[in-house]
């Protein structure tokens, strides 16, 4: 049985609401196994950089994601192994949920 305590609590709403958002959740797909630099990110969503770096720092905010600088570039991936199994978990939930929506309905 997991008990939180206050201090856990308001970091794990911390980390839930920076991965509420599908922009973000896109983000973190682009990294989830391979580094990249924010221009390789704004290339593959089509967005301007201020709006990935912004994104990449609301991740990196909370720890969801880690940097490290190449010369000029700096890469971008997912902090730990933990932020891959809270999304893998989500999406088997989603997964889930969804069927058994589909079942019901």
């Amino acid at each position: 049985m997991v008990i939180l305590k206050n201090e856990q609590i308001d970091k794990s709403v911390d980390i839930f609401k920076a991965l509420a958002d599908k922009t973000r959740l896109t983000i973190i797909s682009k990294i989830l196994h391979n580094e990249k630099s924010v221009n390789e990110i704004v290339e593959e969503m089509n967005m301007s950089q201020s709006g990935v770096s912004h994104q990449l720092k609301v991740l990196k905010d909370v720890r969801i994601v880690k940097s490290r600088r190449e010369g000029k570039q700096v890469l971008y991936s997912l902090n730990d192994v933990h932020i891959e199994r809270i999304l893998d978990q989500t999406s088997l939930h989603a997964r889930e949920v969804t069927k058994w929506v589909l079942e019901v309905n």
